[in-house]
């Protein structure tokens, strides 16, 4: 099944997470390692987005828009392709029951209060909140981009490189791998600095294990608008146990120059249940189309 949608305003928020802390990923998957300071690392993100206009070719008036929060682990797959893990995708609570029917993603609801940078860039700061029981909130403007804690993945072209050139992303649901393959073309970066003013919704979601806390955030950035095609589909035979041991795991694993990688539903205008983020820099970054 094929869909397409424009995701605007996407905020970017990296951390390199101790790979002994994490749970083991669903076969065949394995996490992409990274040594920093004598220990294995794994990249995470939480990617804040307003998903616009999704919609079937064949029904191009029927379009869905909508905030969104995606909590994503940096894997690789059974080809050795980078990849994504979706841990949660959280939306407004009208979206849920579509996406989990149609997708078969991890959808959850949430409330959102989200800024649109890219229509007001101005030169102040933007704020982001999600919350679910508990609440991710955070603060951001725009700035040099300078990587903060955590392995180095070259220069600031070569970090962005990293997480967005991943062109399949899975997710587990009601015990099956489901995959879903993305493209889009080269867009537009704006470098951030950001702060967490409210981090108890990421240690719900993902909660860190032999004692682990979350980081201080390695990189930041907003995608004013990115373009996607997605395909839907799943990976056959491969019901996921709840515990299955921990796939062997590649260390700066070869990358690949593929159709850019993401994984996300919607945006939404204005205000409403999750959003993305977005940030006015010196000048857009552009990364070459894959």
């Amino acid at each position: 099944m094929m869909l397409q949608s424009v995701v605007r305003d996407c905020l970017y928020l990296n951390w390199a997470l101790p790979a002994a802390a994490l749970p083991p990923p669903p076969a065949p998957l394995r996490y992409q390692l990274h040594a920093f300071q004598g220990e294995d690392h794994v990249f995470a993100s939480a990617v804040l987005f307003h998903q616009e206009g999704l919609h079937l070719p064949s029904l191009p008036r029927l379009r869905l828009s909508y905030p969104q929060c995606n909590l994503r682990l940096y894997v690789l797959d059974a080809d050795g392709v980078p990849a994504v893990l979706f841990r949660r995708m959280l939306m407004p609570l009208w979206v849920v029951p579509g996406v989990r029917l149609v997708s078969q993603q991890p959808a959850a609801s949430a409330r959102f209060l989200f800024p649109r940078p890219s229509r007001e860039p101005g030169d102040g700061e933007w704020r982001w909140r999600v919350e679910k029981g508990e609440t991710l909130e955070v603060r951001a403007w725009q700035d040099s981009p300078t990587p903060g804690q955590g392995p180095k993945l070259g220069n600031w072209e070569q970090t962005v490189d990293y997480f967005v050139e991943r062109p399949r992303g899975y997710a587990v649901e009601d015990g099956v791998l489901h995959r879903v393959k993305a493209q889009h073309p080269q867009v537009a970066v704006w470098p951030l600095r950001a702060e967490i003013a409210e981090r108890g919704l990421l240690e719900r979601l993902l909660p860190l294990t032999h004692g682990a806390q979350w980081p201080a955030l390695h990189s930041t950035w907003l995608c004013p608008e990115i373009p996607f095609v997605f395909e839907l589909g799943f990976v056959p035979k491969m019901q996921v146990a709840p515990s299955l041991p921990q796939a062997a795991a590649s260390r700066s694993a070869a990358r690949v120059r593929l159709p850019e990688v993401e994984i996300a539903i919607p945006a939404l205008p204005e205000f409403e249940e999750e959003a993305c983020c977005a940030a006015a820099g010196p000048g857009p970054l552009r990364i070459p189309a894959c």
